[in-house]
């Protein structure tokens, strides 16, 4: 559940422009774990929506750093950008990575005015594992209830290419990460569905190999038939890497991911429910 390596990211950082933005780089959110983020925020902004994305990487690889281009997309469209780090395996199992991003939730709702955005209008996101983390937040309370929120902190999540209902036992390192056994299910972002959870945006490639688009569409049908919040967007031909791939300028106009999760952001900074659920195809 990785893109494609640091390589990979790397090139699509160095073909991103590196104007339009003002970066405020290693800004420490949570104390304790020394962890540290960075804000990417348009430039002539104030009070804009902000979103904050959670890298992938199977929740054991992976760098803020390395997404400079996602940053790059989303400020684009006059959104701030925060990318935190979250500790990884096999320093620490779960729920340690979804505590960490729950904190950096929380420093955002305290800091973000200072940087020219709206803590009022906070949005989640992530891409493969980092999407993980975005509907953790978004559909279990507890992780925001214990940094002291609640999910009205989120007017919204955006995950590309998720893993929502998988399978630990199907891999070592994985029933290492979220075991024992018995305990499977609660890092399954599925189970914690009850209709109350803020607007949902799922993004997914029907040609990706590597996390199986049954888990954007089952998460979809769970939030569907309890009456919650969810527009679901399935691309025929798009992979996995190339899903996150298409927020940097070199691949935009290959597909439409941005442009949808634009259209999600500025919809939804002012209201935090959809009037029921859309499903699409966009080939």
């Amino acid at each position: 559940m990785v893109f494609c390596g640091c390589s990979g990211t790397q090139l699509l950082n160095n073909l991103s422009p590196k104007s339009g933005y003002e970066l405020v780089s290693e800004v420490p959110f949570d104390a304790p774990t020394g962890l540290k983020l960075d804000v990417y925020t348009p430039r002539h902004s104030g009070k804009a929506p902000v979103v904050v994305f959670f890298f992938p990487g199977r929740w054991s690889m992976g760098d803020k750093a390395d997404y400079r281009f996602v940053a790059k997309g989303l400020t684009s469209r006059g959104i701030v950008a925060v990318l935190p780090n979250y500790r990884l395996y096999p320093t620490v199992r779960f729920p340690a990575f979804v505590e960490d991003a729950a904190q950096s939730v929380k420093w955002t709702r305290d800091h973000i005015a200072a940087y020219g955005g709206d803590p009022d209008r906070i949005f989640v996101m992530g891409h493969s594992s980092g999407a993980h983390l975005a509907a953790m937040l978004a559909l279990d309370e507890a992780y925001l209830r214990n940094v002291g929120g609640d999910r009205s902190w989120l007017r919204g999540m955006i995950g590309l290419s998720g893993p929502y209902d998988f399978k630990p036992g199907s891999a070592a390192d994985l029933s290492e990460m979220f075991g024992p056994p018995e305990d499977f299910d609660l890092a399954q972002p599925i189970h914690y569905v009850d209709g109350s959870n803020p607007p949902l945006l799922l993004l997914h490639g029907r040609d990706d190999n590597a996390v199986d688009v049954q888990n954007t569409i089952s998460l979809t049908e769970a939030v569907e038939r309890v009456g919650g919040p969810v527009q679901t967007v399935l691309y025929p031909k798009l992979g996995h890497g190339l899903m996150v791939a298409s927020l940097a300028s070199y691949y935009r106009m290959r597909s439409g991911p941005l442009d949808m999760v634009d259209e999600f952001v500025h919809a939804h900074m002012d209201e935090r429910r959809l009037a029921g659920a859309r499903r699409s195809i966009v080939p």
